[in-house]
């Protein structure tokens, strides 16, 4: 596996054992991609923050 790979294996093995920071990181990056957009793409943020927290068993579907 290239050096791209190991890093997200690493990075996805560090936010399973602390999914609290990650679903943090994972909103704030949320806001950032909306407030950058003018929230014209809030569905699909929506969607693809979603699909990363089931990926390290994060929160899902979090009030904002």
């Amino acid at each position: 596996m290239g050096k791209l790979g190991d890093m997200a294996k690493k990075a996805k093995g560090m936010a399973r054992k602390h999914p609290d920071k990650a679903d943090k990181g994972v909103e704030r990056a949320e806001r950032t991609v909306d407030g950058r957009t003018g929230n014209r793409y809030d569905t699909q943020t929506d969607k693809a923050s979603d699909q990363v927290r089931r990926t390290y068993g994060g929160e899902g579907d979090q009030p904002r």
